[in-house]
């Protein structure tokens, strides 16, 4: 049991033996669907801290709550191969631990990366996904959105002090962030970055920079429309960031035209991703997730 409030740890073994890591929010709710959180290319379980806490608290429709750490990232050990960071892999190892966690079916939650293993979730296994959050992250990728990744990914990282890494978080990303308060930076710290003895690292196998770093971004990357098209039956939000460098508006209007009951929040004031524990977003998650749930079994 961890020491912090709200979770317990779980501990499980991938199909390869690695041993990965998910926080377990709410534990004793299984009167209505659970929620699996998937997180971004190099962030972790943290990330969802916050929303998982209201999602597994609300007296009337209080939901058990996963959040994960890929493998190479937070709790999960680091892979010997860097080949197999990629997210065919991450869904299975997700698959895996639902499984071990006994969990059949679930609404999930995407930021970014999350977002893609959803996709890839949906062709493996689609009568696991009862309803599906998008945060920032659709079937096509802006390639100078991920060249913008990969200025700030550091494949070098040394450690820093708390202030010092508050203040480069803002400094990269205060253009696309102005509505964040200093709250916001702090608690972003906390997610993305652990303490260590010299100061705090960022939380992540630096070699998946390394996975960034082979693609030609001066091509178009490979889409992914008939997966999405796949899940056009499924309840669905997607959540953009007005300032969004990889979800262009272009594609959520496309989005919309693909799957015509798809629901979409626009967040002003936030880019890549927007934070799902501010302003209003933990009520209208929610409020979505019951929707959907009422909508599909009626309760």
């Amino acid at each position: 049991m961890s020491s912090n409030p709200g979770f317990s740890d779980f501990f499980y073994a991938a199909p390869d033996g690695l041993r990965l890591h998910a926080r377990v929010y709410g534990e004793a709710n299984s009167a209505h669907w659970p929620v699996v959180c998937l997180p971004g290319l190099t962030r972790n379980a943290r990330d969802f801290h916050e929303l998982a806490l209201y999602l597994s608290t609300r007296s009337a429709l209080a939901r058990k709550v996963i959040a994960f750490d890929y493998r190479g990232r937070g709790q999960s050990a680091y892979d010997p191969d860097v080949s197999h960071y990629n997210v065919g892999i991450e869904a299975g190892d997700i698959l895996v631990g639902l499984t071990a966690l006994g969990i059949e079916q679930a609404a999930f939650i995407g930021t970014s990366r999350g977002g893609l293993i959803i996709h890839v979730l949906g062709a493996m296994q689609p009568a696991a996904l009862k309803a599906i959050v998008l945060n920032d992250i659709g079937p096509v990728i802006e390639a100078a959105g991920l060249a913008h990744i990969l200025t700030y990914l550091d494949p070098t990282p040394k450690p820093k002090s708390r202030a010092k890494t508050v203040d480069a978080q803002r400094d990269t990303h205060g253009g696309d962030f102005p509505a964040l308060a200093s709250a916001d930076w702090e608690r972003m710290a906390s997610a993305l970055y652990r303490e260590t003895d010299q100061g705090l690292m960022p939380d992540f196998d630096p070699r998946l920079v390394e996975t960034l770093a082979a693609l030609d971004l001066s091509k178009k990357l490979p889409d992914l429309w008939a997966q999405f098209e796949a899940l056009a039956a499924m309840p669905m939000l997607v959540i953009r960031g007005a300032n969004s460098r990889l979800l262009s508006v272009e594609t959520l209007e496309e989005m919309k035209k693909r799957h015509p009951n798809l629901e979409a929040i626009t967040v002003e004031g936030q880019g890549h991703a927007p934070f799902l524990e501010t302003g209003s977003l933990p009520v209208a998650v929610a409020a979505f997730l019951d929707r959907a749930e009422r909508q599909i079994s009626g309760k």
